[in-house]
């Protein structure tokens, strides 16, 4: 059995994500996601999708990238 690193919970079926070379456990992809999800630079929120990349920042949406100053950010419309 192996332990969940985010809420401690020991299961059989565990999740194990390599990412950055390090090796992590979870129970389920909830726990997954609120440990390596990455959050929006302006909303905080954490990015599961695709989002918007620009510079060393991460957004969930292009409002929020706009926001943030980066005007050529568009939603696909």
């Amino acid at each position: 059995m192996a332990t969940c690193e985010v809420c401690g919970n020991e299961y059989d079926g565990a999740l194990k994500i390599t990412t950055g070379g390090e090796q992590h456990v979870f129970d389920c992809f909830e726990c997954a996601i609120h440990k390596l999800a990455p959050a929006c630079s302006h909303c905080g929120c954490q990015i599961i999708g695709h989002g918007i990349e620009a510079g060393d920042s991460y957004f969930c949406c292009a409002h929020c990238a706009r926001r943030a100053g980066v005007q050529e950010a568009v939603d696909h419309v």
